[in-house]
């Protein structure tokens, strides 16, 4: 056995010695291996730089709007360089919210009745030491909307607020009804298709401060509810304008591409659990109304919404649903400046041979897009002065992650920033778009 161990000794530390030495000298002494780190290295950055990297593209349906982002939006003709080890949309998608730092945010919370007997829960971040807006009375509010099962608490609001107090704003963030912690007095929660607490919130910040300015932004979701709030009010609205983040435009193309096998896998799984746990907490209200067991058993989103969703809202089939929550063929109605921000590898918004971006009507960006394909409403956008979309190749759903380690603003969070600031010190530019 001492022998045995004796050989197994001399042998180990022979091949070491031979991995370190004979093994390093020849792979990179020689000068083989360093070749094949930097040919590769030249290469991925060949592809990164040709391929990867690109500008945003701009759509807009008229000139004084374009000209408008272009001048003190400098972030819509920057190239955005995506992370290099993590650019794919899936990926990014992801790791963002495990990356990315969670600021510190300290809120006031209030909670405001409906009509029909429930209660919304609004998070406000005062901004009291503001320098830039002492005074509380005319201080700009921004109103934030969350994801699908989203609050306060999500890192990219965190980073809009922290944004925000940078330049003096107050925010707000409305929780949806039962998904931040507080009890559901009524049998009703929220979906993208009904507005009515949105607009409750909007008529309560409007009377509560009166004089200053009110935006708002709203991410994915979030953002189709916005949107599909601006759609039905048109001009009779208190905000002066408002940014949508990474929306759905169309529900039918992004339950398709979400139930696709790897999709499916990776994402509508986990957000369909998401929101069954969210009705089991308020099973005892909920089973009134709801076969909740049923609702439990749902596999995928687009069975919750048969089960739930639709049924819980008043539409006569999922399908009638779905076209009421999708945004992208009523952009017309919208009256008030809205910037929309989606990337091409989004799989919550997805991209499809049936809509060409080309022929924009005002034109540095042609070159760089004529062929580009995305599932967004282009066309619409178009049409309507008052509506921009902001088009990037990478950034998947709420990603947008850029530099080394991502951790810190991403490409979203400078888009908002812009665009909030640029809104409130020269918003006068944009009226009568």
């Amino acid at each position: 056995m001492i022998a045995l161990d004796f050989n197994l000794n001399f042998l180990t530390r022979d091949l070491s010695l031979y991995l370190e030495n004979h093994v390093k000298v020849v792979f990179f002494g020689s000068g083989v291996g360093l070749s094949l780190v930097l040919g590769f290295s030249a290469a991925y950055a060949c592809y990164y730089l040709s391929s990867v990297a690109k500008k945003p593209q701009l759509v807009t349906g008229g000139e004084k709007f374009y000209r408008f982002l272009k001048e003190h939006c400098p972030v819509v003709s920057e190239t955005y360089y995506p992370t290099f080890w993590c650019w794919e949309g899936r990926i990014q998608t992801l790791i963002r919210p495990f990356i990315a730092a969670k600021p510190c945010v300290e809120y006031r919370n209030e909670f405001i009745k409906t009509a029909d007997g429930g209660q919304i829960s609004l998070d406000w971040f005062d901004n009291d030491d503001s320098v830039c807006y002492p005074d509380t009375a005319s201080r700009p509010t921004i109103l934030l909307l969350p994801g699908l099962t989203g609050t306060s608490r999500e890192s990219y609001i965190l980073h809009m607020i922290q944004q925000s107090a940078g330049l003096g704003y107050r925010c707000v963030v409305l929780n949806n009804r039962g998904v931040s912690g507080e009890r559901l007095l009524t049998p009703r929660t929220y979906c993208a298709a009904n507005t009515e607490d949105l607009e409750t919130v909007i008529d309560h910040i409007q009377s509560t401060h009166s004089a200053a300015p009110l935006l708002a932004a709203g991410v994915s979701m979030g953002g189709m509810m916005l949107a599909n709030y601006l759609c039905r009010a048109g001009r009779e609205t208190s905000l002066r304008a408002a940014a949508v983040f990474s929306a759905g435009w169309d529900v039918f193309e992004s339950t398709a591409s979400l139930e696709k096998p790897l999709n499916r896998f990776l994402f509508n799984s986990y957000l369909t659990s998401c929101l069954q746990a969210s009705v089991n907490r308020h099973r005892q209200i909920l089973e009134k109304l709801f076969d909740i067991d049923h609702v439990m058993k749902a596999k995928t989103i687009r069975e919750f919404d048969e089960r739930f969703t639709s049924i819980m809202f008043g539409y006569a089939t999922n399908k009638e649903y779905y076209k009421a929550a999708s945004p992208c063929h009523k952009l017309k109605s919208v009256q008030i400046p809205v910037l929309c921000l989606n990337a091409a590898d989004d799989v919550f918004s997805p991209g499809h041979e049936g809509t060409v971006v080309r022929g924009l009507p005002i034109n540095d960006d042609r070159q760089h897009h004529g062929n580009t394909k995305a599932a967004f409403p282009v066309e619409a956008a178009k049409q309507n002065p008052n509506v921009a979309l902001l088009l990037t190749s990478h950034g998947g759903h709420i990603g947008f992650l850029e530099g080394i380690w991502p951790r810190r603003s991403t490409y979203m969070d400078r888009v908002f920033k812009q665009f909030m600031q640029t809104v409130i010190e020269q918003g006068s530019e944009l009226e009568n778009l």
